[in-house]
């Protein structure tokens, strides 16, 4: 199957911690993606998805004014492009996610989808 490095999007869509629900919302729409990365500088902080969305509306009014912070994933597991493809899907799998950033030597270089390893 190959290398993450293989299937990957090196095209990241992010947003900065002060930024809020809504506007992270708004990125992944007009992006047509199903997550975003939350980054300061050059450092992940963490991973807001679809289903971040769908929790953040059905537990407050107004999440859509609430910080990214207080509904994304905090130190979200990663991946290393050289990792084999079925080792990635395995992992998002088991762990139940659909989107795993990719870093390499500390960087993120690209975030891999459900979708890119089962296609």
């Amino acid at each position: 199957m190959g290398q993450v490095r293989e299937v990957m999007s090196t095209r990241l869509h992010t947003v900065e911690p002060a930024d809020t629900v809504g506007e992270a919302v708004a990125v992944m729409a007009q992006h047509r993606v199903g997550s975003v990365l939350i980054m300061e500088g050059d450092r992940l902080l963490g991973i807001f998805t679809e289903r971040d969305t769908v929790r953040a509306l059905s537990q407050a009014h107004d999440a859509a004014r609430h910080e990214i912070v207080s509904w994304m994933t905090h130190d979200p597991k990663t991946v290393s492009p050289e990792e084999d493809s079925e080792a990635a899907l395995r992992t998002m799998l088991d762990r139940g996610f659909r989107h795993l950033p990719v870093v390499d030597g500390g960087k993120v270089v690209g975030i891999v989808s459900m979708r890119d390893l089962a296609g």
